[in-house]
């Protein structure tokens, strides 16, 4: 598998073979903590507005060129980088996550194993609601492959609204962004970009108008909404504006050719914006002669901005600068003491400093990680090197047994889960533990069987 530049902590691998194409499309997850954050302080109040509780709702970014986002397994919300950088303004992007917070305030898919058992799409089941075993499954400098298969139409069938939902939808998401005093005039420029391409055939229409349908009365009523709203002429703050111009230079940075990236953002200019882009292409070169000074001076200005400390230990973490690497991932810890992407980075640092002193505290940074986001694999399989470097065998076996499970490897999670059961006294948290893997495991077995 060829190896693309991660953004934050990690990017992860998930092979979709549909039949109707001659060879497999690769679909790639991306971490990142500070788009992640972003996307949230857009969606929360949106959430929160809808009556819906925004830690409950899981936000997914997809690696994809196509203009798509969609809602599926409940609370799961996909976006497209095609989406990210192709909406016109952030105005789009959060009319866009407005409509599909109406999805999940109406439980508009739902009826997943009804969806499942017409559509026959088992992939997307897996993708979606097995998502944590695709995600968070490998390191930065490795990627994780999970092969899928399913049928083009079994997938369409699975994600696609009625045109009843989507008018549904259109009409929450007005409510929620009057609400929030956001501008539905976004929105209205989607639908507007949308409209032009539903007389394409479907081979040309982007995947969001496909499982989206429209209607000029779609249009015409949240046009009528736009006409009578007191937010319509509101602009979006210039905090917002600004995350915006972040968001998109990071993203463009990392997934576009370096060529395009310098393109785009010319030496002249001195946005911050621009200069974290080149600062991001420069080190993909790799070219950290260049790099370090431009995010160096980032940090100059804005101390306070752990993204910018992230940045440079990626930098030299992955340029084999281990040791050079370890303050920046503290500054951005220090400023940010919660984001498991951060401490799970940290972490890592301080495993592969090959100093024992470390070990404990990438071990308590781990476990923190894991607090907040303990269904992912690579931590758990970080925190059994830790324990293993320790000498600590048995809670090593214990991380690598919730790791296997994670996975879905019931073979191998039985296998640790047993002996770490053979290395503490029955009744002990660690005996315990190891029992719940076990029975975890042939629970899941047992349904596999079925």
């Amino acid at each position: 598998m060829k190896r693309i530049p991660c953004l934050s902590a990690a990017v992860f691998m998930a092979a979709l073979l549909w039949p109707p194409v001659s060879h497999a499309q690769k679909i790639t997850f991306i971490r990142d903590a500070e788009i992640e954050n972003i996307i949230r302080s857009y969606a929360a109040p949106l959430f929160e507005a809808a009556g819906l509780e925004p830690s409950s709702i899981d936000i997914y970014l997809v690696k994809d060129k196509s203009l798509n986002a969609f809602v599926a397994g409940g609370q799961k919300l996909f976006l497209n980088t095609g989406l990210l950088l192709g909406a016109g303004n952030v105005g789009q992007l959060i009319g866009v996550i407005a409509h599909e917070t109406g999805h999940i305030a109406g439980g508009h898919l739902s009826r997943v194993n009804d969806a499942i058992a017409n559509s026959g799409a088992q992939t997307i089941l897996g993708l979606v609601l097995g998502t944590a075993a695709a995600i968070g499954t490998g390191r930065a400098d490795l990627g994780a492959a999970i092969a899928y298969g399913a049928t083009e139409a079994g997938r369409r069938s699975f994600l696609k609204y009625s045109r009843t939902q989507e008018a549904a939808a259109d009409q929450a998401a007005l409510r929620v962004l009057d609400d929030t005093g956001n501008s539905s005039r976004g929105l209205l420029q989607f639908l507007e970009k949308l409209g032009d391409k539903e007389l394409l055939s479907e081979r040309h229409q982007d995947p969001y108008v496909r499982t989206h349908p429209l209607s000029r009365d779609r249009i015409l009523a949240v046009a009528d909404h736009v006409s009578r709203s007191p937010y319509s002429d509101t602009p979006p703050p210039e905090k917002v504006l600004a995350s915006y111009r972040i968001l998109k230079a990071k993203l463009r940075a990392f997934i576009e050719p370096t060529s395009a990236t310098f393109r785009h953002y010319k030496e002249t200019d001195s946005s911050i914006e621009a200069r974290y882009a080149r600062a991001i292409a420069y080190y993909r070169v790799p070219d950290l002669k260049r790099a370090l000074p431009i995010i160096d001076g980032l940090i100059a200005e804005h101390p306070d901005n752990p993204y910018f400390h992230e940045l440079k230990g990626q930098m030299l973490f992955e340029n084999g600068r281990v040791k050079e690497s370890l303050r920046p991932y503290q500054a951005s810890v220090r400023l940010i003491p919660d984001q498991p992407l951060l401490l799970r980075a940290l972490a890592r640092v301080q495993i592969e400093m090959n100093d024992p002193a470390y070990l404990d505290r990438a071990i308590l940074n781990l476990r923190a990680a894991l607090h907040r986001e303990p269904r992912s694999p690579s931590s758990w399989r970080d925190l059994a090197i830790a324990h293993g470097r320790l000498g600590r065998m048995g809670q090593s076996s214990l991380a690598l047994a919730e790791e296997a499970l994670l996975k879905h490897d019931l073979g191998a999670a039985a296998y640790y889960a047993t002996r770490a059961e053979n290395q503490f006294a029955e009744g002990t948290p660690g005996w315990i533990q190891a029992q719940d893997i076990l029975n975890a495991a042939k629970k899941d077995k047992k349904k596999e069987e079925e």
